[in-house]
């Protein structure tokens, strides 16, 4: 199962929103730095409301969501690089997930002491990106030294990693992480050898404060006011220096959300003016950031949805749910969510022609309802 790591400084609200997806208690979430050491891991279900319409429609007994694993690691500092802070540890905590989410503080309370004693979200952003650079600029280097007596003797592989190396370098000691880099597909075959901190991909959660949550979420982002500078400003800063997006929590918000029931929660939301959950729409932008993907299938057993990655053709999709059915694959029937849910009925859809028959080279889409003919 695809990770991805909650990562930012101390006291920004990494464990309050790590028990908040993860539904637990499980991560101390108190108001000093380095509460959190050893990193707490949780396996999380991807909302997904197609799922009740399909159930409704075949009378599922039961509804699989898919799921994904959220870390949470301790706070950085800055000289997390050189080992301050307990630095070293975790970032190697850092290079064993695949996916980063920056949470971000946005918001302004003397109650909650900030690490570097006032709330600028872009410097955070900083602080973090520069260690990471540095760790990965330490590292290629390293990397770099030793292939040199491989590469004057010639070694064509030697060669080839140099070269993906020499290209790095320069990107990294501009203080841009790997991920933005401009490699071919080939080159970053080779650099995912390298393990570099900045080559995952990346999201920010830009934690706001309860009562500015309703507005930001209701507001356009030009018509956000004084208030949510900051969450402009990362906003901008994600797109222009990481290409990805930032996605508005409230964690505190959140926090109060786990024990109470799925019915309870809505209420919950509805009376404070705001639509959907934020860690919802967060949990489903890392699900998409993993470069995962969802189909469905439906029945009277259960309604479900099934994890593949962007680009799967039909029979890998047909291999999630056994190998048999990849080994035995003969066709898929097809439609889009979209389409059936705008018909009602796969009787319906059969009659208006929207029901498709696949072979082999049919590449998935994100939300294609699938039944899979196989004989093994």
């Amino acid at each position: 199962m695809l990770s991805a790591g909650i990562v930012g400084l101390p006291n920004v609200g990494k464990s309050t929103l790590f028990n908040a997806v993860t539904r637990t208690h499980k991560a101390p979430a108190e108001n000093y730095p380095f509460c959190t050491i050893d990193p707490n891991v949780g396996v999380v279900t991807v909302p997904d409301r197609r799922l009740d319409f399909l159930a409704k429609m075949s009378h599922s007994q039961k509804i699989v969501p898919t799921a994904i694993e959220f870390v949470d690691i301790a706070g950085l500092v800055k000289g997390a690089s050189t080992g301050e802070g307990l630095g070293n540890q975790f970032l190697s905590h850092i290079r064993e997930v695949d996916a980063i989410v920056q949470v971000v503080r946005c918001f302004e309370s003397a109650d909650i002491h900030h690490v570097n004693g006032t709330i600028d979200p872009v410097r955070d952003i900083e602080v973090i990106n520069t260690e990471l650079v540095l760790a990965d600029l330490t590292s290629l280097q390293k990397r770099h030294n030793r292939l040199q007596k491989e590469v004057r003797a010639g070694s064509k592989n030697a060669k080839t990693e140099n070269a993906v190396i020499e290209k790095l370098l320069p990107h990294l000691d501009a203080g841009k992480p790997a991920v933005t880099s401009s490699l071919t597909d080939e080159e970053k075959a080779i650099a995912r050898e390298f393990f570099l901190l900045t080559s995952k991909p990346t999201i920010f959660a830009c934690n706001v404060a309860e009562a500015e949550l309703a507005a930001l979420s209701a507001a356009s982002a030009g018509d956000r006011g004084d208030s949510a500078q900051h969450l402009n400003a990362v906003q901008d800063y994600a797109r222009n220096h990481f290409a990805t997006e930032a996605v508005v929590i409230s964690a505190q918000i959140e926090s109060e959300l786990v024990d109470l029931s799925e019915s309870e929660a809505s209420e919950y939301l509805r009376g404070i003016g705001v639509q959907e959950s934020g860690v919802g729409a967060l949990i489903r932008a890392v699900y998409h950031l993993l470069g995962l993907r969802t189909y469905l299938t439906t029945g009277e057993k259960e309604s479900r949805a099934w994890t593949i990655h962007g680009g799967d053709k039909a029979p890998q999709a047909a291999g999630v749910i056994h190998t048999d059915f990849e080994r035995g694959f003969i066709a898929a029937e097809v439609i889009h969510y979209d389409d059936l849910m705008a018909l009602g009925s796969f009787t319906k859809a059969r009659e208006a022609g929207k029901l498709r028959i696949e072979g082999k080279e049919y590449v998935v889409k994100d939300g294609d309802v699938i039944e899979f003919r196989f004989n093994v």
